[in-house]
């Protein structure tokens, strides 16, 4: 293995553990049997995602109880500012731009966990135990103040490591330290399920067919990752001779899910928000916002779906850039076989990612529903959500790309050209 390679994967794993052990370092004030006690009796259901998502760190009330889902909304609030002002999408494009850009975006997740840090703060006060014991063992006022400002740092430095990941390690930071939090919840997934089966709750059989159903959204995924279209590509006799030594692709490669692993996250990340803050209030119509989006109903559900396919698009129309793809092809002698170059070649290029982008879209929104409606469906005291599978499997394969890329930079000390 090429050392800088073995490197970047070192710095990208002690990183992460360093994001494990922050899991394990709670807020001052807490009573954490107390709030334990409260998250394992809401493991089972579909309250489960949101602690997956946190790496259960929340369960121990963590100064990372939040997670890094603040930083993703404070991005989604961008992106959206941007496709809506030319002027921020302008700035987003340049490179001093660029870090000013990031800049109000880690302004934005500043304020955003202060606000979530005091609902949760304020919500803890009314949570006791079965002895009537508080979670909250310091002075109401104080432990606001002191919870804020941990799960800030805990946060902030999530970011960082994230930052951290993607600059010196291997594959995307943020991505990567959510894959990290759902893995680390899987031992005790499986534990709670091996529960239910010795106490009778659960029948082997109901065992079976969801490992099988496990392995089926495990499968499809995979399946649809590496699914793409592949538009012909020619070239110009002299462009051919000219680069004779070097690969040409003749072909362009659009993926059948253009957007990856970004729409679940940011559908999750929205659908959080709303829960987190609104934990803290007492008020009848407010209670019943949240009773109506709690993860165990289908409003919730429906409402992902429909984020789901709402950022698919969205996101699609910000990864595939078709007249780049044409322009970049125009320059370089190529054309598409029946389509002019140019003009007529985008146009072509985005009436085919469209009608991917619907395909793909659907497929997100069904595999991050679909299972947790059969689970449903079987009555069974578990839970099991598609989004976590798909993040999982797209990170995991995204990852291995990245380093199969690596070790073919380290193989060959000049690349080859490689058309678009």
């Amino acid at each position: 293995m090429d050392k800088g390679l073995a490197n970047k994967i070192l710095i990208t794993l002690g990183f992460l553990l360093a994001y494990r052990i922050l899991a394990y370092v709670p807020v001052p004030g807490v009573n954490i049997e107390v709030v334990k006690e409260f998250f394992d009796a809401n493991s089972a259901n579909a309250l489960g995602l949101f602690y997956m998502f946190r790496g259960n760190a929340i369960e121990r009330l963590s100064i990372i109880s939040l997670g890094i889902m603040p930083y993703i909304t404070a991005s989604i609030i961008m992106e959206l500012l941007a496709a809506t002002f030319p002027e921020l999408g302008k700035m987003k494009k340049e490179r001093d731009g660029m870090v000013k850009y990031m800049q109000i975006i880690r302004y934005a997740t500043i304020a955003i966990t202060l606000i979530q840090a005091i609902g949760v703060s304020v919500g803890l006060q009314s949570l006791t135990g079965k002895a009537g014991e508080s979670a909250v063992m310091i002075d109401p006022a104080v432990f606001v103040a002191i919870s804020a400002f941990s799960m800030l740092a805990g946060t902030m430095m999530l970011m960082w490591i994230g930052e951290q990941i993607t600059q010196r390690g291997i594959g995307n930071g943020i991505s990567l330290i959510i894959f990290a939090g759902i893995v680390s919840s899987i031992p005790s997934a499986i534990g709670n399920t091996v529960t239910l089966v010795n106490t009778g709750e659960m029948h082997f059989l109901t065992l079976v067919a969801i490992v099988l159903l496990i392995v089926a959204t495990v499968g499809s995924v995979i399946y649809v990752e590496l699914a793409e279209r592949r538009i012909p590509v020619s070239y110009q006799r002299k462009t051919l001779m000219a680069n004779h030594n070097k690969r040409i692709m003749n072909y362009i490669p659009i993926k059948l899910n253009l957007s990856g692993v970004i729409p679940p996250i940011f559908a999750s990340a929205i659908l959080m928000f709303p829960t987190t803050v609104m934990q803290a209030s007492s008020n009848p119509w407010v209670i019943a916002i949240r009773d109506f989006i709690h993860p165990q109903g289908y409003a919730f559900n429906a409402l992902t779906f429909l984020f789901v396919v709402f950022f698919a698009y969205f996101y699609a129309s910000i990864a595939f850039n078709a007249k780049d793809i044409s322009e970049n092809l125009k320059r370089q002698g190529g054309f598409i076989p029946g389509v002019r170059p140019g003009e007529h070649s985008a146009e072509f290029l985005n009436e085919v990612a469209s009608r991917l982008t619907l395909f793909g879209a659907l497929y997100l929104g069904l595999i991050t529903t679909l299972p947790w409606l059969l689970v449903k469906a079987m009555g069974i005291p578990f839970y099991f959500g598609g989004t976590a599978v798909l993040i999982v499997v797209q990170v995991a394969l995204d990852t291995m790309r990245k380093i199969e890329a690596q070790v073919y930079t380290g193989k060959y000390q000049t690349l080859s050209a490689v058309g678009l």
